[in-house]
């Protein structure tokens, strides 16, 4: 900073207000300084700016997003709205595995991150959630609600659903699987209410063998489909409650021969880009993932700058979009 005050001939506070915005300088000096820090090739210390303002104006980022299509575009949504406030994202991929989700919290806050956003894995020790809270770390919970002690959003979850099971009833089904998420998720246990309250509304009783656990991966779920195949009353659809497991549920049924929905109609949780390219096109529960990693943003924002207050539980409204392979034209 000495070498670009004097190459610009300014004082090094003039320097500092002009790299961290602190200050209204005139527009020659700001052009000087910038002439003078491309001359001398100086680059920025953000460690040590981080440790002398106690805030690094870095986000970090722990989701499953390379192993897990689906929080791409809310990856890409959180990425556009921390360049929008001039922040830098930090992201590590937790591969939904609860010992990298651990490392990847620590990481990140070894890093001096000023907040986190987390979409938890199924550790049933929430190893990660009581290091977060235990540091007294900003944290906002991405689509698995699991912790009230954090902000969190999602979407709404049972009722939507409930909408696509009753869908389902509506075109004459009434033995309808269920493809159910990991296990110890948020998302696992408020799907599967939806599916067994649509059951209640319609008057069709609670079956547990059409129930089976897709652990929200693509290879559990094509296993999953082929049990139910095997039973001795198979049902006549499936209900998928992920992405990647859909994918694996359409599989299985291409396997076994199936025409979808003629033979088995299949719907499923979460839309995806190839989805509307299937075929045939799949009908899903499109959730609005861009507004959630925009509004986790501003949650996360705001959480830092008042660290204090009660926590806030944001649910949003997912869409059902309505293909073909439920059975309509």
């Amino acid at each position: 900073m000495n070498d670009v005050a004097l190459a610009a001939k300014v004082s090094t506070a003039t320097v500092s207000h002009v790299l961290n915005g602190t200050r209204v300088v005139h527009p020659d000096t700001v052009r000087a300084v910038n002439e003078a820090i491309a001359k001398v090739g100086y680059t920025p210390n953000i460690l040590a700016r981080s440790l002398a303002r106690s805030a690094s104006s870095t986000i970090g980022v722990a989701i499953a997003a390379v192993s897990n299509h689906y929080f791409a575009g809310t990856v890409h949504a959180i990425e556009a709205e921390c360049s929008r406030l001039g922040l830098a994202m930090l992201f590590v991929d937790t591969h939904d595995d609860p010992a990298q989700e651990l490392r990847a919290v620590k990481t990140l806050h070894q890093r001096r991150v000023d907040g986190i956003l987390l979409a938890p894995t199924a550790d049933p020790e929430r190893r990660a959630l009581n290091y977060l809270q235990a540091a007294n770390l900003p944290t906002v919970l991405v689509d698995r609600l699991m912790s009230k002690n954090f902000d969190q959003i999602g979407v709404e979850n049972v009722a939507s659903t409930a909408q696509m099971v009753a869908h389902l009833i509506g075109h004459g089904h009434r033995r309808i699987g269920f493809i159910a998420g990991a296990q110890g998720l948020s998302t696992t246990a408020e799907r599967l209410q939806g599916y067994r309250d649509a059951l209640v509304q319609a008057g069709l009783p609670w079956d547990a063998s059409l129930v089976r656990d897709g652990q929200s991966m693509i290879e559990p779920a094509r296993a999953a489909v082929a049990e139910l195949l095997a039973l001795r009353r198979p049902p006549t659809a499936i209900v998928s409650a992920n992405n990647l497991m859909t994918i694996g549920a359409a599989s299985a049924l291409r396997d076994a021969r199936l025409d979808i929905p003629a033979a088995m109609a299949l719907v499923g949780f979460d839309d995806f880009d190839w989805a509307d390219y299937f075929e045939p096109r799949l009908t899903v529960m499109a959730q609005p993932v861009k507004d959630i990693g925009l509004r986790a943003m501003k949650l996360l924002n705001k959480r830092i700058k008042t660290p204090d207050g009660a926590r806030q539980t944001v649910r949003l409204a997912p869409t059902f979009v309505v293909r073909r392979s439920c059975g309509c034209a």
